[in-house]
C-alpha cells in the first residue's frame, strides 16, 4: 500500500499559488491510516519518548496514535486563545501568511524528551516556532515527525541540528 495514493492534491487552498496535500482520504481509510500510524512509529524506533507534541489541527490526528504508542504524555499546541490554562506563545511565518501558536506553560518538564509531530513539513515554520516553545519550556527535541514533507520547500533548513523524519516525501 503507498500512502501517497491516499493523499489529495488541492489547487489554491488556501490561497491562490499553494497545492494543499489533503491527507482527509487518508485519514477515511482504515487500511492507509492504520499503516500510515505504523510507518510514523517506526520512524521513531527505540527511542525514549516523554511527550508527544501534536500541531494544531492536523497533527493531532497522528500525535495521539503516537503518545498511546509510545506511553508518552500528549501536549497540544494550538492557535491563541484555545487552551485554557496560561500559555507561552511564539509567532511564526507561513509560506501564505502568519500566525501564532500557544502551548500550556506546565505541558513540558525540563529534561523531558519530546517528539514533536505534525502533518506536513512544508517551509519549516510552524515546526521552528513549536520547536521554540518546547525549548524555552526546558524540553529537548527528539525528533520532529511528518507524515509529509515537501522537500522542494526546504524546511528541513529551518529546523537545523534537529533529527527530521517523513512517511512521505515529495
Amino acid at each position: 500500500m503507498k500512502l501517497n495514493n491516499y493523499i489529495r492534491d488541492i489547487q489554491d487552498f488556501p490561497t491562490e499559488g499553494i497545492i494543499f496535500k489533503d491527507i482527509t482520504p487518508l485519514l477515511g481509510d482504515a487500511s492507509a491510516f492504520a499503516k500510515a500510524s505504523q510507518e510514523l512509529l517506526a520512524l521513531v524506533g527505540d527511542q525514549h519518548i516523554d511527550k508527544v507534541v501534536g500541531v494544531e489541527s492536523r497533527g493531532f490526528f497522528f500525535g495521539g496514535v503516537l503518545a498511546k504508542e509510545l506511553n508518552a504524555g500528549f501536549v497540544p499546541v494550538r492557535k491563541p486563545g484555545k487552551l485554557p490554562y496560561t500559555t507561552a506563545s511564539q509567532s511564526y511565518a507561513l509560506e501564505y501568511g502568519t500566525d501564532t501558536l500557544e502551548i500550556h506553560e506546565d505541558a513540558i518538564q525540563p529534561g523531558d524528551k519530546v517528539l514533536l509531530h505534525d502533518d506536513v513539513l512544508a517551509t519549516g515554520g510552524t515546526a521552528a516556532a513549536v520547536v521554540k516553545l518546547i525549548e524555552r519550556l526546558g524540553g529537548e527535541v527528539v525528533q520532529c515527525n511528518f507524515l509529509i514533507e515537501l522537500s522542494f520547500l526546504s524546511g528541513k533548513d529551518k529546523l537545523e541540528g534537529k533529527m527530521i523524519k517523513a512517511a512521505i516525501t515529495y
